[in-house]
């Protein structure tokens, strides 16, 4: 028999056959590999029904309305109250340690493209359950395992791991402003996101292959780390979409840029961060001084000592990482992030004396018992000292992070710290607005929070006037249909304002949509891609619309211009389908309204703006791009939480009907812009034509015929990847195939609805499901 360490399962052989096939996991060259400009068309199926074991029909807002609420609010409460020996809580309460937990969670919410946060529970999975910043939150998920499995599925993780430390500090003394329920699992980790070029701790890679650079596809990118510039330049720059300031990080290096110690650069860091996750300054110095009013940091064993995180673990370890040989491995001999200390003397109190010692001492740099540099009050002041969290009677010299320093020596953030130390209402109310920000950022509008206690209004809810008159009914919705076709708008006019207001709305937030009408608004309707003087144009002619029915309709019925806006859109695609022999209803539900300027923060909601939108050929040429134009559509579709076939039949469609933002022709493979047909897919895939780049980086195309080379049509890289790409063409060819141009239609149509439907959160869900087989 052999020895249980030559077993198959630990040295890569092949269980069946007996034959070794490679060596250890990772250490042979992978897919990506060898073919590293591959587009990931399978990142649009993540996270699907075959994934989750509650099935497709299960209700969590129906599990919801049937928790009891206060009662798992007091189980969590006597949890943090009551130490266990495998993992003591740091001053007998484990309410500091689930506010980094939580904290954790939500903190990986960026706003560029609303990726990250607490929405599905994904601190469970890697790689963010192994980032070297989340040392230890796996201890922290264990304690709250009791718990999740007496209410099983009546909450989820994602929601019990906010909620832990959202009590935690109310156990503490913060008072909060609610807290929503309404986050559910994902039953899989996480593969769209891109968290950065750099490997392990924010260190530069050799090789990190992003795709290609100005224009070159087969010339491979080697990013490095994610800032350009240096730290004390204005022209200091983080690489877009991400966040935190090095991989492995949920917002920034504790010791200053690359552990070098200078609170300014530090400052400049904080600063750009907490921005890319939708915080401004006086919300970043809440979060930061108010987290730090409670807890400490761990630093008691040098950092080559412990073992690796969850993910490289050994199966013996069941899920746990970071093993610390030093005594019990915890308490007073706990490593997290290696600076050492707490920044009050009453760690597990909400009060201000955090600021005050930050403000009241001159701190000077030290270094932790793990070598980490960190800073300690001047010798001579008579500062108070912290008690030690686990040994009764041992007192500890207070500790700043290089990061806290940044408060006092940054003249904008020092402002900020002095109002807080001024006035310690004010920072308590500061505090527990920004944390339930925090909290709920990723979670959209508030129709999607669940619970009895849900919180205040806030305008980064982007909110909606609630419908305060009748609806229109079917009737109503055929005369609006004709009325937009007699304005004497253009088939592509209509459609294009349509797509332009719905296609907002990204899953990774919940925000954006077609719902409120902000394409009115500032800044959408001064997009670029929203093609301003068409839109103005479109606008006008709808508003006219709308105030000619809402003078004549009787009951008090009004349309407002959102419902309006996707109406019309709904008008031109029966038109241009109709057009092409195909009669077709699109389905309509009225009940959007129209938000006030009052109700949208301009700043917040420019983030919204597209960068690149294959499906109107739009790439904004002064953003320099890591990656080809195909791979920022996928991510678009991604956004919108289209499969690969919506994907195909929506930009299929949009193509012939002629959607370009500029009214280029590329990809407008017809001879009859503005019907619905399946001319696209025919001519994408017929060998009747050849497809002459205009430059070696075949970033644009002549299509010609291959007889005689006559020039029939234009082409970009999001055009012509449906034909390239062996997913998408399978796609492609079924909808160019003899049959195809209805089953084109329906898919068309099925794929418009959904994304005009994607933000009516106040449907249920089983209606709009409804729509996906009209």
């Amino acid at each position: 028999m052999k020895d249980q360490n030559e077993h198959g399962a630990t040295q890569g052989a092949c269980p069946f056959r007996g034959t070794r096939i490679g060596g250890a996991q990772g250490t042979d060259p992978q897919l990506d590999h060898w073919w590293p400009n591959r587009l990931k068309v399978e990142l649009l199926h993540q996270n699907g029904p075959q994934a989750n074991p509650l099935g497709e029909d299960f209700d969590y807002a129906a599990k919801i309305e049937e928790l009891d609420v206060d009662q798992l609010k007091e189980d969590v409460r006597e949890a943090l109250r009551t130490p266990v020996d495998w993992w003591p809580a740091d001053y007998g309460h484990y309410g500091p340690q689930m506010c980094r937990m939580s904290w954790h969670s939500a903190g990986t919410y960026r706003i560029a493209d609303g990726r990250g946060g607490a929405g599905q529970g994904m601190q469970r999975f890697g790689p963010v359950n192994s980032w070297w910043d989340n040392g230890n939150i796996d201890k922290s998920r264990r304690l709250m395992l009791p718990i999740k499995q007496k209410y099983g599925t009546q909450v989820s993780w994602a929601d019990l791991i906010v909620l832990a430390g959202t009590i935690g500090m109310e156990d503490m003394g913060l008072p909060l402003q609610g807290f929503a329920f309404g986050r559910e699992d994902a039953w899989e980790a996480d593969q769209a996101t891109y968290w950065g070029p750099e490997g392990w701790n924010g260190k530069s890679i050799d090789e990190a292959p992003r795709g290609p650079l100005e224009g070159h596809p087969g010339q491979m990118v080697n990013r490095g780390i994610r800032w350009e510039g240096d730290p004390k330049d204005d022209h200091y720059d983080l690489e877009n979409p991400l966040g935190a300031s090095h991989q492995s990080l949920i917002y920034v290096d504790p010791e200053g840029p690359n552990g070098n110690g200078d609170p300014m650069d530090a400052a400049r860091d904080i600063r750009e961060t907490f921005a890319r996750m939708a915080m401004n300054d006086e919300e970043t110095v809440a979060l930061v001084a108010g987290g730090h009013a409670f807890g400490k940091s761990h630093g008691m064993t040098p950092p080559d000592e412990i073992g690796p995180a969850p993910e490289g673990a050994p199966m013996s370890a069941q899920g746990f990482g970071w093993h610390n040989p030093r005594g019990t491995g915890n308490a007073e001999y706990t490593m997290t992030n290696g600076i050492e200390g707490s920044w009050t003397p009453n760690p597990i109190k909400w009060d201000n004396d955090y600021l005050e010692n930050l403000f009241k001492f001159e701190w000077e740099q030290t270094k932790s018992p793990a070598g980490a540099l960190q800073w300690t009050p001047v010798a001579g002041q008579n500062a108070p000292t912290t008690p030690d969290a686990h040994i009764e009677g041992k007192e500890h010299p207070l500790m700043m992070m290089t990061t806290d320093i940044a408060f006092k020596v940054d003249p904008e953030y020092r402002k900020i710290c002095e109002k807080f130390l001024a006035d310690f209402d004010y920072f308590t109310e500061a505090f527990s607005k920004a944390w339930h920000k925090l909290i709920h950022r990723d979670m959209g509008p508030k129709d999607r929070y669940l619970g009895p206690d849900v919180g205040p209004d806030f305008i980064w809810q982007d909110p909606v006037p609630a419908v305060d008159h009748p609806l229109v009914d079917d009737a109503d919705v055929a005369t609006l249909k004709q009325a937009c076709l007699d304005t004497g708008l253009s088939v592509r006019e209509l459609i294009a304002v349509a797509f332009a207001s719905a296609s907002t709305y990204r899953d990774t937030d919940k925000r954006g949509g077609a719902n409120g009408a902000r394409i009115q608004l500032d800044p959408l309707n001064g997009w670029e891609v929203n093609n301003p003087t068409m839109l103005s144009r479109v606008l006008e002619k709808l508003e006219g619309v709308k105030a000619d029915f809402d003078g004549k309709a009787s009951g008090g019925k009004k349309i407002s211009m959102a419902d309006l806006i996707v109406l019309a859109g709904a008008a031109g695609v029966e038109k241009a389908a109709k057009d092409g022999g195909h009669d077709i209803t699109v389905p309509f539900t009225p009940g959007r309204t129209d938000a006030t300027a009052e109700q949208t923060d301009p700043e917040q909601m420019d983030f919204l703006q597209p960068v690149a939108d294959g499906f109107r050929n739009y790439i904004n040429t002064d953003v320099r791009f890591g990656v080809a134009p195909e791979h920022l559509f996928l991510d678009r579709a991604a956004l919108l939480k289209l499969t690969t076939w919506e994907w195909t039949a929506l930009t299929g469609g949009l193509r012939v009907l002629d959607q370009n933002y500029d009214g280029s022709q590329h990809g407008v493979f017809t001879d009859r812009p503005g019907v619905l047909s399946n001319d696209f897919f025919k001519v994408l895939c017929s060998m009747d034509y050849e497809w002459k780049p205009h430059d070696e980086a075949e970033s644009t195309f002549d299509i010609v015929t291959r007889n005689g080379g006559e020039q029939k049509f234009t082409a970009t890289r999001c055009d012509l990847v449906f034909g390239t790409n062996s997913t998408l063409r399978q796609s492609a060819e079924l909808y160019a195939g003899s049959d195809g141009e209805e089953r084109l239609v329906k898919d068309f149509v099925r794929a418009w609805t959904k994304v005009m439907m994607a933000d009516r959160y106040d449907v249920p869900a089983e209606r709009k499901a409804a729509f996906s087989i009209c």
